[in-house]
């Protein structure tokens, strides 16, 4: 008989994550006031900042309603890129593995594609579209497409022949074999990739901002390094933090909606 995994407590697990952030900021910020005791013990601040000082940084931001502008800006480049590029690793994913000869000429074309560091990309990605959102929207694709349609591409492969072939004898086409088959088994994958996604999407976008931009999280970063400030560096990265974990919450809850033959955790 198999044995069946008591769920996780869901409550005992964000108590848990709450009271070891809450650890790690109370020891840094300790570090730091060690620091101005003993200049030769604890966490310099200069090259770390601290988490009372990054808090401020970012409510000064907010007063001046640079949070909110720069995270408007970063999130959309962010979104339209993970949209894109989804969508495009996903048909390419489902077309070359549903039919042998193309994955047979393109599946290598991709992988090689895909071993060219792409983040080196971007200045000729600003070359070519310039210091517009296109850049960033491009930047963020390029990024995004090969993990979802890889994940896709092995998703459509694992799927067992004696589902296509059942669904085949009743009498469903290709279409209706990959919409009611192969789409459904790959959905775990598809999702996988996806939420992995996310952070190459805001990579993309962030570092296309680092490069050439006049707004976005990633212009902020940039700016608070040329002005040494190491609090508003890190300010910037909590805010993607953030940003990160908004939205694989929305695609876990889309998941769920979606996938509601599988088990919740």
């Amino acid at each position: 008989m198999r044995e069946q995994t008591r769920p996780v407590d869901r409550r005992l697990v964000l108590a848990t994550q709450c009271a070891l952030t809450i650890v790690f900021l109370a020891a840094w910020e300790l570090g730091v006031r060690w620091h101005a005791v003993n200049p030769n013990r604890g966490i310099d601040p200069f090259f770390f900042s601290s988490p009372s000082q990054i808090a401020a940084t970012i409510a000064i931001w907010w007063k001046d309603g640079y949070v909110i502008n720069d995270v408007l800006v970063t999130m959309w480049e962010t979104l339209l890129g993970l949209a894109i590029g989804g969508a495009i690793g996903i048909v390419l994913g489902v077309a070359l593995a549903s039919n042998r000869f193309l994955g047979a000429v393109f599946e290598p074309l991709l992988v090689l594609l895909n071993s060219i560091p792409r983040v080196t990309l971007i200045p000729l990605f600003i070359l070519w579209f310039g210091l517009s959102i296109m850049s960033k929207v491009v930047s963020a694709v390029v990024l995004v497409l090969f993990v979802v349609f890889f994940a896709t591409y092995a998703g459509i492969k694992d799927v067992d022949p004696t589902l296509i072939a059942s669904a085949r004898v009743l009498g469903a086409n290709r279409i209706a074999v990959v919409r009611h088959v192969l789409l459904p088994s790959a959905l775990t994958w598809i999702f996988a990739s996806l939420r992995a996604a996310v952070g190459f999407a805001l990579i993309g976008a962030v570092v296309a901002e680092y490069f050439a931009a006049n707004a976005g999280v990633g212009y902020r970063i940039e700016y608070s390094e040329a002005q040494f400030n190491t609090s508003g560096v890190f300010g910037g990265l909590a805010i993607l933090m953030v940003l990160v974990t908004l939205v694989d919450m929305f695609i876990r809850w889309v998941q769920r909606r979606l996938i509601v033959w599988k088990p919740t955790e």
